[in-house]
């Protein structure tokens, strides 16, 4: 099936002019006009109505779902995609779903009943069904059954990096730490970078991987660091966890660095004047932000052929003693 970009290219025209003459916009000349009519015509192309429909009944504004608010991290990609989204004369509305798919799915019907024009989705839930690779959507760490664009840092080099750190600093047996969903996000990723750097670098490690929703989860995570009390080495899933991890460390009378190297994952900050709360690889969330933005507005544009960015992850030694 041809796409908007398979006519750009025969007419010789860049996308946005193809997404102009297709919604009548009055700019464009009548020879290019012509010539995209012509591509549309010889390729058989069928503008994606739904999209058209967005386009022509623009609110100028854009949501962003998030699982909560409260996390650091989300807090700072809120931040960096409203400036972004400001930039370009639009607002934003910040959707706070607390991971309930049913706030989730009436923020995606307001997608479909034209009172935004486009969403970036933070999502955990079973919503495939409610999401379509047609509508102006861009995801952050999941991947749709749909092939729904997404942005993402490299999870996987992130967990290979963090293996790497723990031995330079002289760990001999290391531990990775952290929970997962019962749906399959890039965060897996983590885990699998770890776990797969171990054994290339033969060096002993233990995994902790529980269910998001566990009702016993911090003694579960006591009892797996009394198991393995001779770890001297963590990787957790991200930094808030690893802030719940260490205080079962505390009670066990471990002390970091010193007895246990510690390592976590996102790069969260209290506030924009602190240092990072522990060593951490970092998520570049300004970046991630920027690429979510300007592939949602291709889609605003009726340029759909962005699917999929992956930016890279870097470490960051942080001031683990005040934790």
């Amino acid at each position: 099936m041809a796409t908007m970009k398979d006519v750009a290219k025969l007419a010789g025209v860049g996308v946005g002019t193809v997404s102009r003459v297709i919604n009548k916009n009055e700019s464009v000349k009548e020879s290019t006009r012509l010539k995209v009519e012509k591509a549309i015509k010889e390729l058989n192309y069928t503008p994606n109505e739904i999209a058209r429909t967005l386009k022509i009944s623009q609110s100028k504004t854009i949501a962003l779902i998030l699982p909560t608010i409260w996390h650091p991290f989300f807090s700072e990609l809120a931040y960096y995609t409203e400036e972004n989204v400001s930039k370009r004369g639009f607002k934003m509305i910040l959707c706070n779903s607390s991971s309930k798919k049913e706030k989730e799915i009436e923020y995606l019907d307001m997608l479909k009943q034209n009172k935004v024009d486009g969403i970036i989705a933070i999502t955990y839930n079973d919503i495939d069904r409610y999401v379509s690779s047609n509508l102006p959507i861009v995801s952050i760490d999941r991947h749709f059954s749909e092939g729904v664009a997404y942005v993402t840092s490299d999870n996987y080099n992130g967990g290979k990096l963090a293996v790497n750190k723990l031995i330079e600093n002289g760990c001999k047996k290391i531990a990775f730490m952290g929970t997962h969903n019962e749906r399959n996000t890039d965060v897996d990723n983590r885990r699998k970078g770890f776990e797969e750097e171990s054994i290339s670098k033969n060096i002993e490690y233990k995994i902790f991987d529980e269910i998001e929703t566990g009702q016993d989860l911090e003694d579960k995570m006591e009892k797996f660091l009394r198991q393995n009390i001779n770890i001297d080495g963590i990787f957790t899933i991200n930094d808030f966890f690893g802030l719940r991890v260490i205080k079962i460390l505390e009670k066990l009378n471990k002390k970091i660095p010193k007895d246990i190297k510690f390592i976590g994952y996102d790069g969260v900050k209290m506030s924009y004047e602190q240092d990072f709360i522990m060593s951490t690889i970092r998520q570049p969330v300004e970046q991630m932000a920027k690429e979510a933005v300007e592939m949602l507005f291709k889609m605003i544009e009726g340029d759909y052929t962005s699917k999929k960015v992956k930016l890279p992850v870097y470490y960051i030694k942080g001031d683990t003693t005040i934790v």
